[in-house]
């Protein structure tokens, strides 16, 4: 046990729970603007609050002229989440903290406008546009995002919208992971508020923590048939490799998040970018892990498959982590402060025993 915390339950009780409140009740009546709420106000909100709250989410999302330079000059053949990281740490130069821009100013900020940079970033590339953010003010987060990502002028599909208004709400937190940690031993040093989200962002890039989604998608998309699928997978287990997407180190019965993204994954099949060939061969790779090595899908596993048919590319699954993250990092950053102790843990010497010294003159040539 590293410390107490009153933001999230991990394996306790229905499995997941967000101040109290259980997840699949979150997920299946919630916007994610209600829940970004309650992570950093300790409550949910009533809806005059939740409608101010949404004016100030739409007020953040515009891009500083010096940002979109500095965005502008990220090479197109970076990885995305290099991007985000440089959003973090930069805006932290330009609008840096203060008693004026606290840190629940600076949380809604970057909540806001996290998506709206990495979209910035994939048009200005892709096509040399520089693309309107700020869309329409009523826009929840989600539904800005998938606007930007078409960015067609037309109004998005509701499934669209849910599929990625649940994911964000099913990333938000997750108790003492590697990345919230890593955030609250930077907050722990008295560092400003915008170096703890910098430093998650970091740590979230790394694909034994962020990227496992993406692996998922690459390796469920090289399958034609779920025969196939159902052949590599015993090729695999034969040369004990590891299969992205499954099992978890609190989780032992099974991931409560996973069968909750799984039904969107299922519902966007019937759309007209659905892709029901992987779908099925992601169920046919989970009947298989289930059966034969008793491991549950995590929830990015059929995550992957989500954001694949809603016509993400593959690189921004972990992007949108962080969008949907940073709800759950301010929040842990914000608990770290109130009852503020530097972590400093200490290690194991497994090194050599004490040795005597010998100036340089005096040691063996090798």
């Amino acid at each position: 046990i590293a410390d107490d915390s009153e933001i999230s339950t991990v394996g306790i009780g229905k499995g997941l729970n967000y101040r109290g409140y259980n997840i699949e009740d979150l997920a299946n009546g919630c916007i994610f603007e209600e829940v970004l709420y309650l992570l950093l106000y300790k409550e949910l909100p009533t809806k005059d609050q939740l409608t101010y709250f949404q004016e100030q989410i739409a007020e953040n999302r515009y891009i500083p002229a010096t940002l979109a330079e500095v965005i502008e000059c990220v090479p197109k053949d970076s990885h995305p989440m290099d991007l985000m990281r440089t959003v973090a740490s930069f805006l932290g130069t330009i609008e840096p903290e203060s008693e004026e821009n606290d840190q629940y100013k600076i949380s809604i900020r970057l909540s806001a406008i996290f998506a709206p940079c990495l979209f910035y970033w994939y048009h200005f590339h892709k096509s040399g546009k520089r693309i309107e953010v700020d869309t329409h003010k009523s826009d929840t987060i989600a539904k800005n995002i998938i606007r930007l990502l078409k960015n067609d002028g037309k109004e998005p599909e509701e499934l669209l919208v849910k599929t990625m208004e649940v994911s964000l709400i099913l990333y938000a937190e997750h108790d003492f992971n590697a990345s919230a940690y890593n955030a609250r031993v930077t907050a722990s040093t008295l560092s400003d508020f915008y170096s703890g989200i910098t430093s998650a962002i970091g740590t979230l890039r790394g694909p034994l923590h962020g990227g496992a989604n993406e692996a998922a998608i690459r390796f469920i998309k090289q399958f034609k048939t779920k025969e196939e699928a159902e052949a590599k997978l015993y090729e695999m287990y034969s040369q004990k490799k590891l299969v992205m997407g499954f099992g978890h180190r609190i989780y032992k019965n099974g991931d409560p998040r996973s069968d909750i993204i799984k039904e969107y994954s299922r519902k966007l099949t019937k759309t007209d970018q659905g892709r029901p060939d992987l779908f099925e061969i992601s169920e046919r790779i989970e009947n298989i892990m289930m059966s034969e090595k008793k491991m549950h899908p995590n929830l990015d596993f059929y995550s992957a498959s989500a954001y694949y048919q809603l016509g993400l590319p593959v690189d921004f699954f972990t992007p949108i982590f962080v969008v949907s993250r940073t709800s759950g990092w301010a929040a842990h950053i914000i608990e770290q402060r109130s009852r503020n102790k530097l972590i400093r843990p200490a290690s194991n010497y497994i090194g050599p025993e004490p040795k005597k010294f010998s100036v340089l003159d005096m040691r063996s040539k090798i």
